[in-house]
């Protein structure tokens, strides 16, 4: 069963959901199943633009702490699957908004940036990029996404304190556009993605690669060692320490 969901909303929006209960946390399956959906509704003339939001109380929780450890094939592996998923939804030609319905952690948020506009919830959940304080190296396609979507400072605040932020503080750090509350989030979402759908699609899949251009390049150009260096962050002891450590704080079961 498909980790995504896909629903046909009015004015050609495509609903993909995150559907990996508890937490849609990213792994090989998921991030599979977002490159084919994505794929799917860019070769559809009938979708005009796609909306990405979670299943349950998560939008994302980011990667999958509880994985079994991954020796270097499988790591490279994923690694391939993440940037060319992301590569994807950065770059897709039409609309794209991320409903943030919920927890939007690490990779999660990093996925919400990816899209066009973010408009989120104005309730009871956290957003941030915590991946320091867990060990964790950023992708190169999450760092150009970070870097795309966010203010320097703003950025700074986010990548190097790697804290969990009330979702109020969402729209201060630049992360959402807008918060809504839960009777009209989803309406509000469908109406805006119908009206930026519903402009002519040639103008819109332009003027978006041009500004997604120079990001997409440093993703593009990344080099071999470059990726290794990200990845021997990752396999640290003081690194692995650091979700264990967080495993331990959240009850979750060994992982990588």
């Amino acid at each position: 069963m498909s980790t995504v969901r896909a629903r046909e909303c009015d004015g050609g929006v495509r609903l993909l959901t995150l559907a990996r209960p508890p937490a849609n946390a990213i792994d090989e399956a998921l991030l599979t199943d977002l490159d084919a959906a994505l794929a799917a509704a860019r070769g559809d003339d009938a979708v005009r633009a796609i909306v990405l939001t979670g299943a349950g109380a998560f939008f994302s929780a980011g990667f999958d702490l509880t994985a079994a450890p991954r020796d270097p094939a499988a790591t490279a592996r994923l690694n391939a699957l993440y940037r060319d998923a992301h590569v994807a939804l950065l770059a897709f030609p039409k609309p794209t908004l991320a409903m943030v319905n919920g927890h939007a952690i690490a990779g999660g948020l990093v996925m919400a940036l990816a899209c066009d506009y973010r408009l989120g919830l104005d309730g009871d959940y956290r957003v941030g990029l915590n991946e320091i304080a867990i060990g964790a190296s950023f992708p190169k396609a999450a760092f150009e996404i970070v870097r795309l979507r966010l203010a320097h400072a703003r950025a700074s605040e986010l990548l190097l304190g790697a804290a969990l932020y009330p979702a109020s503080q969402a729209l201060r750090l630049g992360i959402v556009d807008e918060l809504l509350p839960a009777e009209t989030l989803e309406p509000t979402v469908l109406r805006r993605a119908a009206r930026l759908g519903a402009f002519p699609r040639d103008a819109y899949a332009h003027t978006k690669a041009a500004l997604v251009a120079g990001a997409l390049a440093r993703i593009d150009a990344e080099t071999a060692a470059e990726a290794e260096r990200a990845t021997a962050v990752w396999l640290s002891a003081e690194s692995r320490a650091a979700r264990a450590a967080q495993r331990h704080k959240l009850g979750m079961k060994e992982g990588a």
